[in-house]
């Protein structure tokens, strides 16, 4: 059965491998369906079959295949709130941090390095750990205090100044203009909101989701 609540980041799975085969195999293949594929309806940290949501890694916002992972409600809980964190129930992450996926190695990073302050068993595992480069920038962006910033499509920071590249074609509001994939902005300037810079494109100022840019 699946069960789809009215916030579209919090569909709530919970399928037998049947309908789970036949659901991947029709027309509605999607990204919740391709997470859900690739983690076999078990959640991605800790492995329990319970009902399963897409919980998207910071500092990215888009439920995408590479940016989201599939999380029970007990992991998703304590991910968000450490405060309420049960130490023996993060034993999980002998096995998770060895995913091959970069979205869960970097949230079983994290919840590691959380743990590590008062748990000689997390740092050990910590020290084990590898990461490609990138993989590891990604976690460690996710554990700045001053995270809320800026940031291009691979987590880079961008600032005033900055020449990117956009990534995807954007059509433009209020017009039936496209900024195409591969554009250069040049000289960004950055606003208070952290997910949004500016520019010039097409010889149009207008503001551009960070997201969406790659710095040159």
């Amino acid at each position: 059965m699946r069960n789809i609540t009215n916030n579209p980041l919090n569909f709530v799975y919970k399928m037998d491998n049947t309908l789970l085969n036949d659901f991947i195999n029709g027309d509605m293949m999607s990204t919740e369906a391709t997470l859900l594929a690739r983690c076999n309806a078990h959640c991605e940290l800790c492995n329990s079959d319970a009902p399963l949501s897409p919980y998207v890694v910071s500092p990215h916002t888009n439920v995408t295949v590479d940016h989201a992972v599939m999380l029970c409600e007990t992991c998703r809980t304590q991910v968000e709130d450490p405060e309420t964190m049960d130490m023996n129930h993060w034993r999980c992450l002998n096995d998770s941090m060895w995913s091959q996926e970069p979205a869960v190695q970097v949230l079983a990073w994290r919840q590691l390095k959380h743990l590590s302050a008062d748990n000689g068993w997390a740092q050990d595992l910590l020290d084990m750990m590898y990461m490609e480069e990138e993989t590891q920038k990604w976690a460690e962006i996710g554990m700045d205090d001053d995270a809320e910033k800026p940031r291009d499509v691979n987590g880079v920071e961008l600032k005033k100044g900055d020449d990117v590249t956009i990534i995807k074609d954007l059509p433009i509001k209020g017009s039936s203009q496209v900024i195409k994939q591969g554009t250069v902005v040049r000289g960004i300037s950055v606003s208070d909101d952290p997910k949004l810079v500016s520019g010039k494109a097409n010889g149009q100022s207008m503001y551009i989701i960070a997201e969406f840019c790659r710095k040159k």
